[in-house]
């Protein structure tokens, strides 16, 4: 696990100066403590951060082929590289290390841009072939590793793990991209390949992006997506004795490691299923982490210690204060772009308490979308078989009506009691999945968003996002296609950005052996009544784990990695909001209503309503704009403060 960063000339060969790639460089030094480099030749620069994980003794970057002709700069993990060795060496290719690192450059050699399809693992990685004048970069299938690029005015292709090291350069614009801002307050993140910066992309998870000098900048490449086939007939007891041999398999692969290992522990499913697996395969007492609240509402404490007694786990705890707010300024310096996901704050601490005991952390992330495990995805099925018991022509306007008229609908079943469900059923159901997802729905938007802004907008909603992934998933199934959108958005933008940023800011490798892409193929093609059964989300998952969990621990209610942020908000971080929503920053871009902030604010501390999720996505946009983006502050890039402010 490392950072990555560096320049290309796509017009000539220029000399680039190594101070602008040291500074780059040292944007990142939080993701690879442990060592840095450079490499600069005519036209190309690279620059590496290393946390070592694996090889620590020569497995330093930038890596060489034999003769020094390819180059590559590597951040993440292939877990398959001791298989694609001896294939390699057969070949004709000589390693000189024991890293995986190596095997992308003779994989680059052997297959060319196709050497991603042998790959199995995490991974985002810069390579330069001087002998065919190429520059490659290439991204993992589920986007657990990032990469920013941006092509500057003078034709120089900049790129880095993180955004911070593209400000570093100097030469990217900081205009902000109006599209963007949209996606982030409809969706609390913005949405690959969109950047905040206008200038700046992100390269779309399995997507490579091959340049040649003195060429046009080409639309990055997909080399997979992910098919719901459903088509897989097994019965239960099957598919979960094979679903417990994959994982077993994938938990493996993410032990190697020559450096201490644990996992995260927080008491649900998804982590106790990975620590279970890993106790099995370990000779001695694996490495637990968890996070106790002391808000009994969010403390999940209890049922991590089940799962560590269970399998006498060398277990630690940290507690979260409740009143832990101080991040603010933190996050909005380590996420670059706005992040309005509060439970980054308790990702933050797990990570920060892991990394005072190991060097890697096994996570359970991946689990509820692979497996049909949030509670919005029974909801959205409901949902659906009442859309389509009514043609839209009646649907649309009847529940709209409704939707309307609420809260008076005391005749309709209790599924119905709710606005939001309301409005669902008026909408298609990509429409309606959004609706019920989004962190401000379109009417606050309208009321929050200056006319100035509107009119930059054009009309555009971060609906679309959805409806572009909806055309391209290949299933009418209602539960896969909003799996596949989970897969497309929340799971890349939200969950794989939170654990990567939270983790590489106390210099920790998170692996996940739930994102593992051959177990998702392989669970994208059973049939969906395995995942969901009746009102139980992840039914065969837990059927399979049964013989290996506690039964409160696989059956009890969903809790969540949260934060009590209405009372925050009511509370301690009272005046703040006020102080940055409706003046400084905020104000300065023009494109926001205060009065109608200020509305929302009133009845917020009022206790008319509950405008939290609201309140806590401008606070986090707020803290962009003073600490990345330079409004009403210095706009140069400072070095990176992850001392709580």
């Amino acid at each position: 696990m490392c950072g990555i960063t560096g320049l290309f000339d796509t017009r000539g060969v220029r000399n680039f100066e190594r101070a602008t790639l040291q500074r780059m460089n040292d944007a990142q030094f939080h993701r690879g403590p442990d060592a840095g480099d450079l490499h600069l030749e005519p036209g190309v620069g690279l620059g590496h951060r290393r946390l070592s994980i694996i090889d620590l003794a020569t497995g330093q970057q930038p890596l060489f082929n034999e003769d020094g002709s390819v180059v590559v700069v590597f951040n993440g993990e292939i877990y398959n590289y001791q298989e694609l060795v001896p294939e390699l060496q057969a070949l004709g290719h000589v390693f000189r290390t024991h890293s995986d690192t190596e095997v992308i450059v003779h994989a680059w050699e052997s297959w060319g841009a196709e050497c991603v399809q042998r790959f199995r693992g995490m991974f985002a990685f810069a390579l330069w072939d001087r002998n065919q004048q190429s520059f490659f970069i290439a991204r993992d299938r589920l986007g657990v590793k990032p990469l920013f690029y941006a092509l500057l005015d003078d034709g120089t292709l900049v790129f880095g793990s993180e955004l911070k090291t593209l400000l570093a350069h100097g030469g990217l614009r900081r205009e902000l991209d109006p599209l963007a801002v949209e996606e982030y307050f409809a969706l609390g993140y913005v949405a690959e390949p969109r950047c905040i910066f206008r200038q700046a992309r992100k390269l779309e998870a399995g997507h490579t992006l091959l340049l040649r000098r003195g060429q046009p900048l080409p639309a990055p490449k997909p080399y997979w997506d992910l098919r719901f086939t459903l088509q897989r007939r097994v019965g239960l007891e099957e598919a979960c004795a094979e679903l417990d041999a994959r994982l077993k398999e994938s938990v493996r692969l993410r032990m190697i490691a020559d450096v201490p290992l644990g996992a995260f522990l927080s008491g649900g499913v998804d982590s106790s299923a990975v620590v279970a697996h890993m106790a099995g395969l370990s000779q001695s007492p694996v490495n637990t982490c968890s996070m106790a609240f002391a808000d009994p509402a969010y403390n999940e404490a209890e049922f991590a210690r089940m799962v560590a007694e269970r399998y006498h786990t060398n277990h630690h705890v940290d507690m979260v204060d409740s009143e832990d707010f101080g991040l603010v300024d933190t996050l909005a310096r380590l996420y670059d772009e706005p992040y309005a996901d509060s439970s980054a704050i308790p990702t933050y601490r797990v990570c920060q308490l892991a990394r005072t005991h190991v060097k890697v952390a096994l996570s359970g992330d991946g689990g509820d979308e692979t497996f049909g495990g949030y509670r919005r995805y029974r909801m959205h099925l409901m949902e659906e078989r009442m859309r389509r018991a009514l043609p839209q022509g009646l649907r649309g306007p009847m529940f709209g009506l409704l939707a309307r008229m609420y809260p008076k609908a005391d005749w309709a079943p209790r599924v119905l009691r709710a606005k939001t469900t309301f409005e669902g059923m008026s909408r298609s159901a990509v429409q309606a999945y959004f609706h019920s997802l989004a962190q401000l729905r379109q009417p606050q938007r309208d009321q929050i968003f200056s006319d100035a802004l509107k009119r930059e907008l054009g009309g555009y909603s971060a609906e679309a996002v959805f409806e572009r992934h909806a055309r391209k998933a290949g299933t009418d199934d209602p539960l896969a296609l909003i799996q596949y959108i989970d897969l497309k958005t929340w799971l890349i933008d939200d969950i794989n950005t939170k654990v990567d940023r939270a983790s590489m800011a106390h210099g920790l490798e998170v692996r996940e052996p739930l994102m593992d892409h051959e177990l998702v193929e392989w669970c994208a093609s059973l049939p969906s009544a395995l995942k969901i059964s009746g009102q139980e989300g992840k039914h065969f998952f837990k059927k399979a784990l049964e013989p290996r969990l506690p039964h409160d621990v696989l059956y009890r209610p969903k809790m969540g990695f949260s934060v009590p942020l209405a009372r925050w908000l009511r509370g301690p971080l009272r005046q703040r909001v006020r102080d940055s929503l409706l003046g400084g920053a905020m104000a300065a871009t023009g494109w926001f209503n205060a009065r109608a902030i200020g509305q929302l604010i009133a009845q917020h501390e009022s206790g008319a309503g509950d405008h939290s999720r609201a309140l806590w996505t401008l606070l986090m946009f707020d803290a962009f704009l003073r600490n990345v983006a330079g409004v009403g502050a210095a706009s140069e890039v400072r070095g990176l403060d992850l001392a709580p402010a």
